[in-house]
């Protein structure tokens, strides 16, 4: 049987997992050392308050293409997040 690359399982079950969370703790980390408010972020994104609020909460995924535009909006490099050493704990 080949190894798991998803060490807690199944990919479509990410929603609350501890890497979903760690993840969700860094963007809104980010956001916060960007001096951003929510809505300012949801302008930024084209998007309303209640967007960046759901994905803040953990309510929803964040998908590559929004990881992206996270980046280039919150000034972070993408592979920032997938390099830390807490994610690798």
């Amino acid at each position: 049987m080949p190894p798991r690359l998803c060490p807690e399982g199944n990919l479509s079950k990410t929603l609350g997992t501890s890497r979903h969370r760690a993840l969700i703790a860094f963007l809104t980390a980010k956001r916060k050392d960007a001096g951003l408010s929510q809505t300012d972020l949801a302008k930024a994104l084209g998007e309303y308050q209640s967007f960046v609020a759901r994905m803040e909460s953990g309510q929803r995924r964040v998908d590559v293409i929004e990881y992206e535009n996270l980046a280039r909006i919150l000034k972070f490099d993408v592979h920032e997040f997938f390099t830390s050493d807490d994610l690798l704990k």
